[in-house]
């Protein structure tokens, strides 16, 4: 019985919480579109120029634009652009 206890605290507490995060990562990676401004897991910030099914083209800085799979894509930029771009 106390195992089934801490079976069940230890789904609530750490299971659930990362099964909901990586259901809302991958719904915003599904929302992605032109012209959001995205960072990267390597930290890059960009704009969306393009987009696949497994890759997005990201334009970082004036005529510089790479090609980064969908999945590298660590979320949204929020807040405002910097003045350097």
């Amino acid at each position: 019985m106390p195992l089934i206890i801490i079976f069940v605290i230890f789904y609530f507490l750490l299971i659930r919480p990362q099964k909901k995060k990586q259901q809302a990562h991958r719904q915003m990676l599904d929302n992605l579109k032109r012209g959001d401004r995205v960072v990267t897991t390597g930290g890059i910030y960009g704009t969306i120029e393009g987009i696949t099914d497994t890759t997005l083209q990201l334009k970082i800085a004036n005529q510089v634009k790479i090609k980064v799979s969908r999945s590298s894509i660590a979320g949204l930029q929020q807040g405002e652009p910097s003045e350097e771009e």
